[in-house]
């Protein structure tokens, strides 16, 4: 893709996120989810070939009907309030149907079906912007319309997808899957806590974000794509294979490392809230989501995969990819749990 068009694109689809960031009026939110949408299927398609048209056409095809949801319950609401404002939802018909809308393009169980597979058909590249950018606005719409949101619907939710995270990614080999099946579990547990304390959605969020660009960075660096091409690592990059082990334990939420700060703060936010059963259902079945990231550990930095004498020391061409942001990335997405109390007071 030439840079000029490469640029422009990427402008819209920013541009539509800040959009929906910035409005308190349904139409411009519905605006800027198009144009993102819009813009965002030619990043999805940049190494053009079957498996990218079809991922791209599953994207669409699930964003388009989230859309028309949302549009639908818009019109609704106008009817019954005739007002645009977001904040101004009464209805548990109109904030329904937003809702599932949201988690039809967040790709919550039970609308995740369209997650892994657009995942996997994508490049690495376009696969990181899925699984972090594309979050941010419809979780800023959950943000808003949090205190008229029906609890019940938004908990079912929240445990279905962490199941269906922890679930999905046992069997899996190809990384971009079981990235794919962790975002579908993170998403589980920031929706979880929306209604009782919506600043942690956004804490959570942010650590989400960093640890997810780190991985990705990770992969790209390295060109894996699946189990076995990170287990061919040792030898190549040694220093990454460790790296790739505190990241993924990170993301598997084990309590030095970042990625417990969210799962921690969370747990307390529900069980003081008084759902005890939520909390330690979602807390046991984050189990699974560690699982499958011990065992990718494990496949990276824990074994050697057997090799003549001859790959001990390969002689590689100077690695030309971009990875100016990996280095703070990869510290931020494991030794936050200090700085906690400040994080707090931040959001």
């Amino acid at each position: 893709m030439k840079p000029l068009v490469l640029t422009t694109i990427m402008s819209t689809v920013i541009l539509g996120t800040i959009t929906v960031l910035m409005s308190s009026h349904w139409l411009m939110i519905w605006i800027g989810f198009e144009m993102n949408m819009l813009a965002i299927i030619p990043v999805l398609m940049k190494s053009f070939n079957p498996r990218t048209m079809e991922a791209s056409t599953k994207y669409f095809l699930a964003q388009a009907t989230a859309s028309m949801l949302l549009m639908l319950g818009v019109i609704i609401n106008l009817l019954l309030t005739g007002q645009w404002t977001v904040l101004n939802t009464p209805h548990p018909i109109t904030s329904n149907m937003m809702t599932v809308a949201m988690a039809m393009k967040l790709g919550l169980s039970p609308f995740h079906f369209w997650m892994p597979e657009v995942a996997q058909g994508i490049s690495l590249s376009s696969g990181m912007i899925l699984l972090t950018w594309q979050k941010i606005a419809p979780l800023s719409v959950l943000y808003q319309i949090s205190p008229s949101v029906n609890p019940n619907l938004l908990m079912t939710m929240a445990a279905m997808s962490v199941l269906v995270g922890g679930w999905g990614g046992l069997n899996q080999t190809q990384l971009r899957k079981i990235l794919a099946y962790s975002s579908i579990a993170h998403m589980g547990w920031m929706v979880a806590v929306t209604t009782y304390n919506p600043t942690l959605m956004l804490l959570n969020l942010t650590i989400y974000i960093m640890m997810t660009l780190g991985t990705f960075m990770l992969f790209i660096l390295s060109s894996s794509t699946t189990t076995l091409s990170l287990s061919h690592m040792w030898n190549k990059t040694p220093l990454i294979t460790s790296l790739v082990l505190a990241i993924m334990l990170s993301l598997g939420g084990l309590p030095p490392l970042s990625g417990f700060i969210p799962k921690w703060m969370i747990t307390y936010e529900l069980t003081k809230n008084n759902m005890v059963t939520a909390a330690m259902f979602m807390a046991m079945t984050a189990l699974l989501n560690l699982y499958f990231y011990m065992r990718l550990t494990y496949a990276t930095a824990l074994t050697m995969f057997p090799s003549t004498n001859a790959m001990k020391m390969k002689w590689q061409f100077e690695n030309m990819k971009n990875t100016t942001l990996m280095s703070p990335l990869i510290v931020s997405s494991t030794m936050l749990l200090p700085l906690t109390p400040m994080m707090l007071a931040m959001f």
